[in-house]
């Protein structure tokens, strides 16, 4: 609304400007529709330029100052020659335009490495320690996030990189009904997430082109968290151990959830369900409520009822902890 408001006070500005200059001369009327024609070129030359980013623009004109810059010291360097006027006027020119075209697209090559032009990256002092947290598409899909954002865990501000967003889109027009199906509730979260005032999030539009990186969304997620500083929240294990060689701190939802379960010690006793058979045959299996597995040794003629065990250790793995048990004599 602010920006149609804006370009409506535009438009009669120009208007009046174009009738006032038109006053002397021509008709005032054919004034005011010139100006206003040329109010409408404006608006549709600025509403083309809506996917032109603020850090690829300001890197562009960093780029161009820097080939001026050069330019104007080569053009010096080369005044100091015994050369003509029109030589000199005609160098001047082509190094101007020459060092401005390479350092226009040098800078838009490298946009990525400019830190301190990234939209949402500010200066900060050392001991402020803000950060930014980058959603990993598992993460998006898995759905938690959003709970966990709006009780307040998350500090950092959530950025989701214009990567993740187009692997989601390419999910969601999968043919494949399951994962159509997640891909569709992965923006869904998304929209829902950006419309609640209580959670920080924003959309990274710009894309990262690195012709040298071949490992897909997880290498390209990499290299961004590595520019921005960034921490990444996935429950990728693949991305969460190369992420961890690079030196780029993780956060999975996965290992948060196995650090809360209820500690169990060997030697206590505890009430248990046997549901099914183990891998032996005279192993039965029963859950906890937080869904940790218990094995208990020969229960298995007793699935299906409620039997007390004692607990004879516990054994933490990647994919979660297993307490292994014996029934109580």
């Amino acid at each position: 609304m602010t920006l149609w408001f804006i370009r409506v006070f535009f438009l009669i500005i120009s208007s009046f400007v174009g009738y006032f200059v038109a006053a002397p001369d021509l008709h005032p009327k054919a004034g005011a529709a010139i100006g206003c024609a040329a109010g409408l070129v404006l608006i549709f030359i600025e509403s083309r330029l809506r996917k032109v980013s603020v850090r690829g623009l300001s890197s562009m004109v960093f780029g161009l100052l820097l080939g001026v810059f050069m330019a104007k010291l080569i053009a010096d360097i080369l005044s100091l020659l015994p050369l003509g006027d029109f030589f000199q006027s005609v160098t001047r020119v082509s190094l101007t335009l020459i060092f401005s075209y390479l350092g226009t697209v040098m800078a838009l090559r490298g946009k990525d490495e400019f830190h301190i032009i990234i939209p949402y990256v500010r200066f900060k002092r050392e001991d402020m320690g803000e950060r930014i947290t980058l959603l990993d598409t598992s993460a998006v899909i898995d759905g938690r996030i959003m709970d966990i954002a709006r009780l307040g865990f998350f500090k950092n501000r959530l950025v989701v990189p214009r990567l993740v967003l187009e692997e989601l889109h390419r999910i969601a027009d999968s043919n494949d009904d399951i994962k159509r199906q997640r891909g569709r509730r992965g923006l869904e979260l998304l929209e829902r997430m950006q419309k609640d005032p209580a959670i920080d999030i924003r959309i990274h539009e710009d894309e990262i082109q690195n012709p040298e990186e071949t490992g897909g969304v997880d290498a390209q997620l990499i290299r961004l968290a590595k520019m921005m500083d960034a921490c990444i929240y996935t429950l990728d294990f693949n991305l969460c151990r190369v992420a961890a060689l690079r030196g780029i701190e993780i956060l999975n939802i996965n290992e948060l959830v196995n650090a809360l379960k209820p500690v169990v010690l060997p030697g206590e006793e505890m009430k248990v369900r046997l549901l099914r058979e183990g891998k032996e045959p005279h192993q039965a299996l029963a859950y906890t409520d937080d869904g940790t597995m218990i094995v208990v040794s020969e229960a298995g003629h007793l699935i299906g009822q409620d039997v007390s065990v004692n607990i004879v250790s516990v054994l933490q793995t990647q994919a979660g902890r297993i307490i292994f048990a014996k029934l109580t004599k």
